[in-house]
């Protein structure tokens, strides 16, 4: 069955966040079941009370969520849900990575399957002139070595990432807090216009999705996510950047701060980080040589399996055979759950009972994201 309806509607159902929706996923194996199972079995789902239950019941009544996503798709035409092979590959290691992504400009994706590597730049919006210069060089030099940079596209630090980054020909991608077709700060019009031509921007918000200062500090742990690596330039003690640079230590990034004065209040932040294990910006080449030797995302298909075991029960052989075939197609050998639902002819609860046989008897590994490859 088709599962990007689900997704989308679950996710427009107030009370149902990432965390949530992941449960849910992991506990019906697929969105649609989830969406058929009865109110005392999603009740027993942690993080759904009463009242989440109730509004749940609603909008099951009154949606169609084939229907959905065709009204949605006509404002909305370009978007991935976390279904989606094409869905970004690091997001996927994230407990809170949103279940979907709308996404304007030019799509890369060697950059989705996390063999071309992304480096997050970020800080104040209000830069002294020393942070920026920095931050311009080395977004320029980042870009001349093939690394996408991604920021928020605020004023200050933002701007400069993203500037330098197009200045290096280089490809940038702006994570969004609001829609994909809002420009914010309007005086970045022509920056969103560059990235649209030679990036990508990207929102878990729809089009239309106007500011909201709630909605930065949520943009900020995408930054985190999509990234291998996190560089904050200047940021004083309450900022955004270091959000995101906590949110990115959750994530097991690697952190880099550019080297602040104890005069300047802006630098704070930074020497806070430095504290906590982060690592010194000392020159541009010790940055390129560390970010260099970050052990690349393997992005080889994954082994197929020459020979299934003859005392396999037929049903597991089927799917083993399945998951290795699909496996060989995909980008980065692996597949989702719900792709090897969609093309074996059993229920999403009886897949996930067989894959957890294989998985017992080391034929097949999961991996992040509700994803599979078969044991090499």
């Amino acid at each position: 069955m088709e599962e990007r309806p689900y997704w989308l509607a679950w996710s427009l159902i107030p009370g149902i966040g990432p965390v949530v929706l992941k449960r849910l996923q992991q506990r019906f194996g697929t969105l649609s079941s989830a969406w058929s199972a009865d109110s005392g079995t999603l009740g027993a789902v942690t993080g759904i009370g009463a009242q989440t239950l109730k509004t749940i019941q609603k909008h099951r009544q009154s949606t169609n969520p084939t229907d959905l996503l065709a009204q949605h798709i006509q404002k909305n035409p370009s978007f991935w849900c976390m279904a989606d092979q094409a869905y970004p590959r690091m997001l996927t290691e994230i407990a809170d990575s949103p279940p979907l992504l709308y996404y304007r400009g030019q799509v890369q994706l060697s950059e989705n399957q996390g063999s071309t590597p992304m480096v997050g730049i970020v800080g104040t919006r209000d830069p002294s002139e020393y942070a920026k210069r920095w931050t311009r060089k080395i977004a320029y030099a980042l870009a001349k070595r093939g690394i996408t940079v991604v920021s928020g596209m605020a004023e200050g630090i933002d701007t400069q990432a993203h500037l330098g980054c197009i200045e290096g020909g280089g490809r940038t991608i702006a994570v969004l807090g609001t829609g994909v077709d809002m420009i914010y700060p309007p005086r970045n019009q022509g920056l969103y216009q560059k990235i649209e031509q030679q990036g990508l921007l990207l929102s878990e918000y729809p089009s239309g999705t106007q500011p909201n200062r709630a909605h930065f500090p949520r943009r900020n742990r995408i930054v985190a996510g999509l990234c291998r690596a996190l560089l904050v330039m200047e940021a004083p003690t309450k900022s955004g950047a270091l959000i995101t640079a906590y949110q990115a230590n959750e994530y097991n990034r690697d952190i880099y701060v550019l080297p602040g004065s104890l005069d300047n209040p802006r630098a704070m932040g930074c020497l806070g980080l430095v504290q906590r294990g982060a690592q010194l910006i000392l020159g541009i080449g010790q940055l390129l040589d560390q970010l260099g030797a970050m052990p690349p995302l393997s992005s080889a298909p994954a082994p197929s399996i020459s020979e299934i075991p003859s005392t396999l029960p037929s049903v597991q052989a089927e799917i083993l055979k399945t998951v290795s075939q699909l496996c060989q197609q995909s980008g980065d050998g692996s597949v989702p759950f719900d792709l090897i639902v969609q093309s074996v002819e059993l229920s999403a609860g009886e897949v996930s009972g067989e894959i957890l046989q294989l998985e017992l008897q080391g034929l097949v590994n999961q991996l992040p994201g509700m994803r599979y490859a078969p044991n090499s």
